[in-house]
């Protein structure tokens, strides 16, 4: 892996020894939203499939969750889902902060249309502060949807982007590739035709070749992949989560985030110094352990 570029440190942190697991991924965006808006004391929220992923869980519903963030300053919201029951459930949502002074805008249908309709709403500018979730089950989010994010800005920060890879059964879906239609979804979903070099890949080596291509190919200053494991104890990794940032203080306050929502203290006295690269190293470690 190549050393942090300037302008972005990844040093003063020891390794993220604890795994986050599935039914926390939602709570790790709140928390680092949190952390975040302390400096920018504003903040813009879009959720590409916000819909929960479980009825009768509603503290993995990441939506849910952001809304309810204290202080309450972020303002707008994007909330876009393909199903209907996933946008009455958004719509409920909305009902439930109507009453607060942010503006909860809800879009049925596919995100990988919509995102344009938020990009030239005229509300995402230069200027603000704007994160987006993009956790998709497998193969939803098109990669002309991730450049668009990416290149929305020209002048300030990117718009800062939580991406989800379905490492846990990557490999299953694409040998199941058969259709053409389907070969053409795949297509889509990653931007070129060689994802048949997915196939088999070690999965840490996989997630950090998906994030080098948010660095070198859409220009992010960082990019760096977060496992996120099946359970608890560890388990398998089911998801790396791409965390692509331009901000200097992203990667501190990721990992802050990480070690409070997976169960380590956020601050220890014997704090060794490791730069990203180390850091990674001992992440990769610790996840073959658990496989």
């Amino acid at each position: 892996m190549p050393r942090s570029p300037a302008g972005i440190t990844g040093k003063n942190f020891k390794s993220l020894r604890y795994p986050l697991w599935t039914q926390n991924k939602a709570r790790l965006i709140q928390a680092y939203l949190q952390l975040f808006e302390y400096i920018t004391h504003h903040g813009t929220y879009i959720d590409g499939f916000a819909a929960p992923q479980e009825a009768d869980l509603p503290d993995m519903w990441a939506a849910k969750l952001v809304l309810e963030m204290k202080p309450k300053w972020f303002r707008d919201f994007w909330l876009c889902d393909l199903k209907p029951g996933g946008i009455e459930a958004l719509k409920m949502l909305q009902t439930e902060h109507a009453s607060s002074k942010r503006r909860v805008n809800v879009l049925p249908g596919d995100f990988n249309e919509k995102v344009y309709e938020i990009l030239n709403s005229g509300q995402i500018t230069e200027r603000k502060a704007t994160f987006a979730l993009l956790d998709q089950r497998t193969f939803e989010c098109e990669w002309r949807t991730v450049e668009a994010l990416s290149r929305h800005k020209s002048t300030g920060n990117k718009i800062e982007l939580f991406y989800f890879f379905a490492t846990g059964w990557v490999d299953r879906s694409l040998a199941a590739v058969s259709r053409a239609d389907t070969k053409s979804k795949v297509d889509r979903w990653w931007g070129r035709a060689d994802w048949h070099e997915l196939l088999g890949m070690d999965g840490t080596a996989r997630a950090q070749m998906v994030a080098r291509r948010f660095e070198e190919e859409l220009g992010f200053k960082k990019a760096v992949a977060y496992p996120i494991h099946s359970d608890k104890r560890g388990g398998r990794v089911m998801y790396h989560m791409i965390h692509a940032t331009d901000h200097p203080e992203a990667f501190s306050l990721m990992v802050r985030a990480y070690r409070k929502i997976s169960g380590r203290p956020d601050i220890e006295i014997t704090e060794q110094q490791l730069d990203l690269e180390d850091l990674l190293h001992e992440i990769q470690a610790e996840e073959g352990d658990n496989s």
